[in-house]
């Protein structure tokens, strides 16, 4: 259950960022790279629903969270240099912070039971 709303909620958030960049003007390499970064998340998780074995699902889980971390750097970047008005921003800092709060939540167990 919880895998499936993760999985919901990394491509919702992915359609957002995408829908963000489309009204970005300029700095096609910095937008480029919050596409790639939020688009990965989901990318990483659906991955894991297919590992090779545990050691592989917590790799790809512990990715998506990399990519998690990147993309909210992205968007602090995007709003500390005024080309993103924060308040536009709030609502997907927050799906992020989610997103990267139920990956913690899946990683740690998923460690715990390898060991």
């Amino acid at each position: 259950m919880a895998e499936s709303k993760l999985r919901e909620l990394s491509t919702d958030f992915a359609v957002k960022i995408i829908k963000l960049c489309e009204n970005i003007k300029g700095h096609y390499s910095l937008v480029n790279q919050l596409e790639r970064s939020a688009t990965s998340i989901g990318a990483n998780i659906r991955e894991a629903n297919y590992a090779h074995g545990k050691p592989d699902f917590i790799a790809k889980l512990q990715i998506a969270l990399k990519e998690c971390y990147e993309t909210e750097y992205w968007l602090e970047l995007f709003v500390k240099s005024d080309v993103l008005i924060k308040e536009n921003t709030i609502e997907l800092y927050n799906q992020c912070g989610t997103i990267r709060r139920m990956l913690i939540a899946s990683i740690n167990p998923a460690k715990e039971n390898v060991k």
